[in-house]
């Protein structure tokens, strides 16, 4: 294995002669430096997804008096701004850093390293590495009946940095450590960590203003499904955040066999926080959505209140019980009735609401409403019971 980064230049004994006979006094110097030692110790940390930070330890062993140390970096992606010295061993003031330069035209740098005597000294030379970068991923596995999952959590490390790392640990910022090399030009796909019996919840869910209309002119709305899942003690998660990352979903079917039935990009998910994972839209839940009154009412000159009764005729083809998910924006709603303002929205509910229970008030929010209704399973014949239910609000102080 080659290693770019120099304590000397490596030249042919044909240079190294014309050097002493044609270079300057200060070039010599340059080729009088220590051999370079290999690395002892590497740690490359992944904690940034645009950025990496290389921690490299060497033995380097110094004369007492004055050392020059040359490191070069060419055809690396090495940011030279970010490249720090250290001296690990010996402490104290056996050992210092005098001074650095950087010989023009070169990719390099020179410290000047002060010995009070020969010896050997352990270095940590630390950098910012551009083009070694890493990604996540998912693989979630349901079970039948759609209560639990499987998750598979995978760390991929892509190498075009121009260095090779051997036996280097790596780090992601939070997780486990990892041992391993890295080639050059070289991806590696690790398993980062791996969760079982994941409680999750199936949701569906109505919101015209994230998800639009399934059928315009019919008012139908789409009704996206979900895999909730919440990432803490009590869902056997929460160990650690989960990075952001594409999430391939499978199932297993009746047959034991697992199913392919879609795939998301799941967002950073803090701890007691949740993800959501996409699965697609519901055929067999149909939901309309209609305003059913829009009136104005004066309160004085060109000030008014709005009265607005939305209306969801809901149906369920399926043969289970499921629970669906209602959101309304109001900002949105008056922007739909009365056109377009970035004025704030002020509102109230009225009595014709006809929902079972109150707001969800973890989820909504100063404009934003969800509520929850139980849908029962299709009759024995196929057919749906339809289920209807209003929203009355009260916009406030609106101005003509």
């Amino acid at each position: 294995m080659s290693y770019p980064f120099q304590l000397s230049k490596i030249v042919t004994t044909a240079f190294i002669l014309a050097l002493v006979l044609f270079a300057p006094l200060e070039a010599w110097a340059r080729i009088k430096l220590i051999t370079l030692p290999p690395r002892e110790r590497v740690e490359v940390h992944l904690d940034n997804a645009a950025v990496t930070l290389v921690e490299e330890e060497r033995l380097v062993p110094l004369i007492q008096g004055n050392n020059q140390v040359d490191f070069s970096w060419a055809n690396t992606g090495i940011d030279p701004d970010s490249i720090v010295f250290r001296v690990m061993e010996p402490s104290g003031d056996a050992v210092q850093v005098l001074s650095v330069s950087y010989p023009p035209g070169e990719n390099a740098l020179v410290w000047n390293v002060g010995a009070q005597q020969t010896a050997t000294a352990r270095v940590r030379i630390s950098y910012i590495l551009h083009q070694l970068s890493r990604s996540f991923s998912y693989r979630a596995l349901s079970d039948g009946e759609e209560k639990t999952l499987s998750l598979s959590q995978y760390l991929k490390v892509k190498n075009h940095a121009g260095e090779s790392f051997t036996d280097s640990r790596i780090q992601a910022g939070f997780g486990g450590v990892f041992q391993r090399s890295i080639a050059l030009n070289e991806s590696q796909k690790l398993l980062f960590a791996s969760y079982t019996n994941v409680p999750i919840e199936k949701t569906y869910t109505a919101d015209l203003e994230d998800y639009g209309y399934l059928n315009a002119p019919q008012k139908k709305l789409k009704v996206p499904m979900h895999y909730v899942l919440n990432n803490d003690a009590e869902h056997h998660l929460g160990k650690t955040p989960l990075a952001a990352g594409k999430v391939r979903i499978f199932q297993t079917d009746s047959q034991g066999s697992q199913v392919f039935i879609g795939e998301d990009w799941g967002h950073f998910t803090p701890r007691d926080d949740e993800m959501a994972l996409y699965l697609g839209v519901a055929q067999d839940i149909v939901v309309k959505r209609s305003i059913e009154k829009s009136e104005q009412q004066r309160v004085a000159g060109n000030l008014y209140n709005h009265k607005v009764i939305i209306r969801y005729e809901i149906e369920n083809f399926k043969n289970k019980a499921v629970a669906l998910n209602i959101a309304e924006n109001l900002w949105a709603v008056r922007n739909e009735l009365r056109g377009y303002t970035d004025q704030d929205v002020e509102w109230e509910i009225l009595d014709e609401t006809t929902f079972s229970t109150a707001a969800d008030p973890e989820k909504s929010s100063f404009e934003k409403l969800y509520y929850t209704t139980d849908l029962p399973a299709r009759n024995a014949d196929g057919s749906a019971r339809k289920i209807v239910h209003k929203l009355a609000i009260l916009l406030k102080n609106e101005w003509r």
